[in-house]
């Protein structure tokens, strides 16, 4: 059987035996049900948690004025991300988000872990200069 991989950002085809693509396509549904499920539970709740949290129903519900506030932040943040480049934005929430490493992410993007560094550290600069002007009005 024939199989694409991508290997430095190139695809390449290769010709392997059975069990090594079904053990290849066991592994990509493996990831596949792996990132849905991260997905579902982004935030590190539980479903039925997060449903009660989100109805507002059980030992915490949240208060219009604590609803507010945090959207109000939430724009806010997201305004910081808007001021960054798409390059810069991606590989600061695959950092702040997804948990991967420079290196992970310099695979992914194509490019140095420096490169990956230097993008991370802009885009926290940017955040540290925005609470700064925030807690000095």
């Amino acid at each position: 059987m024939e199989v694409t991989i991508n290997y430095n950002g190139q695809a390449v085809a290769v010709e392997v035996t059975l069990e090594v693509y079904e053990f290849l396509d066991r592994a990509d549904h493996k990831t596949e049900n792996l990132f849905h499920e991260q997905r579902r539970h982004w935030d590190g709740r539980e479903f039925d948690e997060y449903i009660i949290t989100t109805e507002g129903i059980g030992a915490y519900g949240e208060t219009p004025e604590e609803y507010l506030c945090r959207m109000e932040t939430l724009h806010e943040l997201m305004a910081v991300l808007d001021t960054c480049t798409e390059a810069q934005r991606r590989r600061f929430l695959l950092y702040a988000l997804d948990g991967l490493s420079l290196a992970e992410i310099g695979v992914l993007c194509g490019c140095s872990k420096v490169a990956v560094y230097q993008s991370v550290e802009a885009v926290r600069k940017k955040f540290i200069k925005f609470f700064e002007n925030r807690l000095n009005e």
